[in-house]
């Protein structure tokens, strides 16, 4: 007699519940992806599907590099997993080491996770338990952002500043404020890099401080580049005056560089392309060119320092995962590395860059287009909404474009891109036309 296993239907959908996804809709005409290979998707039906997203913001170095299989595959035929909780293996730090060399200032030390939203809860407790180490316990409060995206976790989701990612749980964690977010079509449409408009409202930080004395808040944490609510570019000046009215009164920074970071603006990071050393500074996605899961933390060497206090044998920070520098996550991550040196891909980002922005402004003027940003190859179409029915034009737009055999994002009303950075200028001219193409047929 077969047992309970065997007797359910083998593949219906339906039991994965899919995330960030409008489940029935999908499921009633799926979209599914068997292969990936350099610049492109394979589907379900053979057809070949052109990645305008780098996968998800991850895929820096396109898909399926030979170099980070092969080092995934070595690291599972030698150990298949390590503890680093008062244990370590060499990949942990050998990782660390190369990332230190990577990273700007004195972002000296790297702590391991597992994802943005884990890295993102991360910095949020680093940040909480300096400054009780240092002896300022009452500084608890933290600011985010309107339309700032901090991942999923409790932490993030309450710095974070998208609506609707936050609704649907309640109070979330209190102590926690909004600086406003940059957008102003008026002031900035179709501007093409960063706009001169809006360094003014880094001033509502001072506001805050006002409101709520500096001696209670801990942190402000910021995406330097707003990708997943649309691609908001930072004003000129902006981050500049964040960072001194940080400074000003003992607020720690944290950039959350997980789609930034590893080559987004041409750069290592935005916080190199900005030229802006944070406190701390959150990394995912392109650590690991997105084959095994895994984030970073990077912190100064005086936000370290303050912990290693007290009596050497005792635990200095009482934070982190099982899978926190995993040795397959390290052996991608190094080669990961290893690809973006070696392809030299930052630098071909960065060469890359006005030839994307030419050819996406390129679509100003297309119906409903009501503003075009970019900054490194960080693209941006917003449309307008329909009337009662705000982001299903942006959603048509979407699959219309995946129909064509080109794969976008759609976030609210806004069509996002982001090439891998090994994309070619007739690939960038590709996305843009069927981009073009199917937002001329969408109503």
């Amino acid at each position: 007699m077969p047992d309970g296993t065997q007797s359910r239907q083998t593949n219906t959908l339906e039991p994965f519940w899919m995330p960030f996804t409008a489940n029935r809709q999908f499921k009633s005409a799926p979209r599914m992806l068997v292969s990936a290979k350099d610049m492109h998707y394979t589907d379900d039906q053979g057809r070949q599907i052109l990645d305008g997203t780098s996968g998800m913001w991850c895929s820096n170095a396109g898909h399926g590099r030979q170099r980070i299989t092969d080092a995934i595959k070595a690291s599972a035929e030698t150990m298949d997993f390590a503890p680093t909780f008062q244990w370590g293996h060499p990949g942990a730090f050998d990782l660390a080491s190369r990332l230190v060399n990577l990273f700007p200032g004195d972002l000296d030390y790297v702590f391991f996770g597992n994802s943005g939203s884990e890295a993102v809860d991360t910095a949020l407790k680093i940040a909480l338990a300096y400054h009780q180490a240092r002896g300022d316990a009452k500084r608890t409060r933290l600011i985010g952002r309107e339309r700032g995206y901090h991942g999923v976790g409790i932490g993030g989701t309450s710095v974070g500043g998208i609506s609707n990612n936050r609704k649907q749980f309640g109070t979330l964690l209190g102590g926690v404020d909004h600086l406003p977010h940059t957008h102003n079509l008026a002031e900035m449409a179709f501007t093409k890099g960063q706009p001169e408009w809006g360094a003014h409202l880094a001033d509502d930080l001072e506001r805050i401080v006002a409101l709520h004395d500096a001696s209670t808040i801990a942190a402000v944490i910021i995406e330097p580049v707003a990708g997943s609510t649309g691609v908001l570019v930072p004003p000129k000046g902006y981050l500049e005056k964040i960072r001194t009215i940080c400074d000003t009164h003992g607020i720690l920074l944290i950039f959350d560089e997980v789609i930034t970071g590893f080559g987004r603006l041409g750069d290592p990071f935005a916080a190199d392309y900005f030229g802006i050393v944070p406190d701390l500074m959150t990394m995912a996605k392109g650590l690991t060119n997105a084959a095994v899961p895994m984030s970073a933390i990077a912190a100064r060497a005086p936000v370290y320092e303050a912990f290693m206090q007290g009596p050497p044998n005792m635990i200095e920070l009482f934070h982190g995962y099982t899978y926190s520098a995993h040795p397959l996550a390290c052996a991608a991550g190094l080669a990961t590395l290893d690809v973006f040196a070696e392809d030299d891909l930052f630098a071909r980002g960065k060469a890359l860059a006005p030839k994307w922005e030419s050819a996406v402004h390129g679509l100003k003027g297309q119906p409903n287009v009501i503003d075009i940003r970019n900054i490194g190859l960080m693209g941006a179409v917003e449309l307008n909404p329909r009337d009662g029915a705000p982001t299903a034009r942006a959603f048509d737009v979407y699959l219309k474009c995946y129909e064509k055999g080109l794969l976008v994002r759609q976030t609210g009303d806004i069509i996002a891109l982001s090439p891998p950075l090994i994309v070619s200028e007739g690939q960038i001219d590709e996305m843009v036309n069927i981009l073009g193409d199917a937002i001329r047929e969408t109503e």
